[in-house]
C-alpha cells in the first residue's frame, strides 16, 4: 500500500463525483472494446475506466470477461467491477463484498482460475475492533459463486497475515502468492512469498536480497510463469526519474536465480510521477501501469477561468490524479537479459 495518495491533493478534486458521466462498451471484445496499444503508452478506456478519479491496480480474469480496479476519491478508497455480459460492458460498480464503506478495498488480483479475487482490505482482522484509516492492511479474498456473483469476504491464510502490514497479491499460475509486508516502525517494505500446499499456504519465503536489499521495493506483480517481477522501487537513485518511485523489472531464471532490477525508460517511468502499480495481462500482450501525467489543457482551463470548465478538466483523465496506462509487452521483451 505504499505510495498510496495524499489525501488533501485528492481532496481538491472530490467534488468531481458529482455529474461525473460514465460510458458503457457495446462491443463484445475483450479489453472493453479498445484499440490495442503499440510500443508507447496509451490510456486504458477513457471515459469508462480513465475517468479523471485517482484510478490504479487493475486486474483481468484469465477469460478477459471480468475486471477488477482500484479507485480513490478525497474519502474512498474501494475497488470497482465491470464485466462483459450479453455483449456488453457493464458500467463498474463497486462489488457487493466492498461495499462497507467503513473499510477500504484495493489492489485486487485474480486466481489463475478466476474463481477467487485477492485484496488488500482494511477490516480488522477477527476479535480486533475497527480503527479508522490504515491501522490494519491485511489480504482478503472473496470467491465467485455459481451464480457469478461473489462471496463475502474471508481471510484466506494465517500463513501470511500478520500483525504488521501485508498487502499487494499477486499470484502464478501454480497458486504461489507474492505480496508486500511493510514494517510499522521502520515504514520499509519488502517482498515475500507463499507456496499453495493444497487448501493452505506454506510458510512465508522473503525474496533475496537482489529484490528487497537495494532501495524500497513494494506493490510487486509476479508474471504468471514467474519468469519476471515487477516491483515499485523508491530510495533508489534512478537517472530518468530522480527523486521519485520508479518501475523496475527483475528477471528470474529455472533455478530461482534473480537478475539486478531494471529500469523502465521514461515512457512508464514518467518524470513526475511515483510508481504505484503494474500488471500484465493474462494473455501476456499488453502491460498495464498508473502513472500521474497532467494535460497540457490545465493552463487553457484556468485560462477560461470558469466553473464549468474546471469541472469538465476535473471529470476527465489527466487532471493530476494517477490514471491507468497500457502499453505493448513488447517493452518488457525489450529488457530481457540476451540469453
Amino acid at each position: 500500500m505504499k505510495r498510496l495518495l495524499t489525501l488533501s491533493f485528492l481532496a481538491l478534486f472530490s467534488f468531481a463525483l458529482a455529474g461525473q458521466k460514465v460510458k458503457t462498451s457495446n462491443l463484445n471484445l475483450h479489453y472493453l472494446g479498445q484499440k490495442p496499444p503499440g510500443m508507447t503508452p496509451e490510456l486504458f478506456a477513457p471515459d469508462l475506466i480513465a475517468t479523471g478519479f485517482y484510478e490504479r491496480d487493475i486486474t483481468i480474469s484469465p477469460d478477459g470477461t471480468e475486471i477488477f480496479y482500484g479507485i480513490l476519491t478525497g474519502r474512498h478508497v474501494t475497488t470497482l467491477y465491470t464485466k462483459l455480459a450479453d455483449g456488453k460492458w457493464l458500467e463498474p460498480e463497486i462489488p457487493p463484498f466492498a461495499r462497507n464503506s467503513q473499510y477500504f478495498f484495493l489492489e485486487p488480483c485474480f486466481s489463475p482460475d478466476g474463481k477467487t479475487v485477492f485484496f488488500l482490505s482494511t477490516k480488522p482482522p477477527d476479535g480486533k475492533e475497527p480503527k479508522p484509516g490504515w491501522a490494519y492492511q491485511n489480504i482478503w479474498a472473496s470467491d465467485k459463486k455459481s451464480d457469478g456473483t461473489w462471496s463475502e469476504i474471508y481471510n484466506p491464510d494465517t500463513a501470511f497475515n500478520r500483525p504488521n502490514s501485508q498487502f499487494y497479491p499477486s499470484l502464478t499460475k501454480t497458486g504461489t502468492l507474492y505480496f508486500t509486508r511493510s514494517d510499522e516502525k521502520t515504514g520499509k517494505s519488502e517482498i515475500l512469498r507463499a507456496k499453495k500446499n493444497g487448501s493452505k499456504f506454506d510458510a512465508t519465503e522473503l525474496l533475496p536480497p537482489v529484490i528487497n536489499g537495494n532501495g524500497n521495493i513494494y506493490n510487486a506483480f509476479i508474471s504468471p510463469d514467474e519468469s519476471f517481477l515487477i516491483g515499485c522501487v523508491d530510495n533508489k537513485n534512478n537517472e530518468t526519474n530522480p527523486g521519485f518511485a520508479n518501475y523496475y523489472i527483475f528477471f528470474r531464471d529455472s533455478n530461482d536465480n534473480w537478475n539486478e532490477g531494471i529500469s523502465f525508460g521514461p515512457d512508464i517511468n514518467i518524470k513526475g510521477s511515483n510508481a504505484i502499480s503494474a500488471s500484465v495481462s493474462p494473455d501476456g500482450k499488453y502491460l498495464f501501469f498508473s502513472a500521474r501525467i497532467t494535460s497540457d489543457l490545465m493552463q487553457e482551463v484556468f485560462s477560461k477561468a470558469t466553473l464549468g470548465s474546471l469541472k469538465e478538466f476535473l471529470n476527465s483523465p489527466q487532471n493530476g490524479n494517477y490514471d491507468i496506462y497500457w502499453v505493448s509487452a513488447g517493452v518488457i521483451d525489450e529488457l530481457r537479459p540476451k540469453q
